[in-house]
């Protein structure tokens, strides 16, 4: 579903913004058709393949963490279905196209490069995993404490 919503507005914004940038706040934020042959940040140009390949390996990687661990934790899961989403709609764009669609454009923070919904998954979803390992990886929810074992006293000590 989270890959069909990104395909899905990455063809809206080939036919609506093949004209130029719409402004949805002047000045800060504007939906603006970029073609990034390369990967975050612009790096890479031009490498689609080579992103395309390193993509597989790194869903193939996070699938099979999801699928054969015991992963039980909410957020890991929503993390990682996060980032698969992300990945997958980028690398349809990389493999079908040889470049990724772009178009959330935030010229005011200074040289913040174009991106899309997929990037926005896989961010979240990291952040998610991040979080996971820093605070949550290892810790038993409250309910399932064990209970410290409670001293016997002997039948007639102190009654």
């Amino acid at each position: 579903m989270l890959v069909g919503l990104d395909q899905w507005v990455k063809v809206w914004a080939v036919g609506a913004l093949a004209d130029g940038s719409i402004p949805v706040i002047p000045g800060l934020f504007y939906l603006t058709y970029l073609e990034n042959t390369g990967a975050a940040f612009g790096i890479f140009q031009g490498r689609a393949f080579v992103l395309g390949l390193v993509s597989i390996v790194v869903l193939i990687g996070v699938v099979v963490v999801l699928f054969n661990s015991k992963v039980c934790s909410r957020v890991l899961i929503w993390g990682l279905a996060l980032i698969i989403a992300g990945g997958v709609g980028n690398l349809i764009d990389r493999m079908a196209r040889g470049f990724v669609i772009d178009y959330l454009n935030f010229s005011a923070l200074g040289g913040f490069p174009v991106f899309n919904l997929a990037d926005c998954f896989v961010v979240v979803g990291t952040a998610m995993v991040v979080y996971y390992l820093l605070f949550l990886d290892g810790k038993k929810p409250a309910g399932n404490q064990p209970q410290e074992p409670q001293e016997e006293t002997e039948i007639g000590e102190n009654n």
